[in-house]
């Protein structure tokens, strides 16, 4: 099935997410409360918390909810002409943004035919992106637009979904996948639980967009995989 996909109408992504602020207490004191009543569920539920877990030293964690955080960089790529080509929309202000990452979806992917693919992107990076697009008050792209759609209607491609193979239960992450099936991704490089740190301490916004953009590729060359065929080369990488 896979591979009577056409490439070239596949936009593969990866997003980095941070909370709206650098710490619990520069957060509006009304968003503060609902913050506080989020993070009690999280201390309830989430086995890896410490037994001294409070609000404001989960905040960290507000990044997952796009609620409570927001996008500062979306990597593409796409195959165009022989070559994946990865280029990189990130910076403080979310909302310039995303409004350039939806004028590239209206323009280039606006057609039925068109997909969008990411790892465990169904569960995060889509519903996160549209979520963030009207909260900065901008018109979703048609491409993003399936609110109130299940999530088996929803035909965007999702590398950990694919893997899965009907399993429900298990969660495969994009390093894993990388290393059972070969793919070479940098040893030096930063990973998710760092973003906060990198983003709001270290101020490396630079460093982050890196990291982004192998998990692009990466997500590209797993599904690659799954179809069957070779590795891009690095001669066949551009960023642009």
């Amino acid at each position: 099935m896979l591979e009577n996909i056409s490439l070239s109408k596949v936009l593969f992504l990866d997003i980095e997410t941070v909370p709206l602020h650098a710490s619990y207490d520069e957060v509006d004191e009304n968003i503060k409360k609902l913050w506080n009543k989020k993070a009690e569920t999280l201390m309830r539920h989430d086995k890896t918390l410490d037994e001294d877990a409070s609000p404001d030293v989960i905040y960290r964690r507000a990044g997952i909810f796009a609620e409570f955080g927001k996008i500062i960089c979306i990597s593409t790529g796409v195959f165009r002409e022989g070559k994946f080509r990865i280029k990189s929309f990130y910076g403080d202000d979310e909302f310039t943004l995303l409004m350039e990452f939806s004028n590239l979806l209206n323009q280039h992917f606006n057609t039925p035919y068109h997909t969008l693919c990411a790892h465990n992107g169904k569960e995060f990076d889509y519903p996160f992106m549209a979520r963030r697009l009207l909260i900065n008050g901008i018109k979703l792209p048609a491409i993003l637009d399936f609110a109130g759609k299940k999530p088996w209607e929803v035909n965007h491609l999702d590398t950990m979904e694919l893997w899965k193979f009907g399993d429900y239960k298990s969660y495969t992450s994009l390093a894993l996948l990388a290393a059972v099936f070969g793919i070479p991704t940098p040893k030096d490089d930063i990973d998710g639980s760092q973003v906060y740190k990198v983003y709001w301490e270290e101020h490396d916004l630079n460093r982050i967009v890196t990291y982004c953009q192998k998990d692009t590729l990466t997500v590209a060359q797993i599904f690659l995989k799954y179809r069957g065929e070779a590795l891009l080369k690095d001669e066949n990488i551009v960023i642009v």
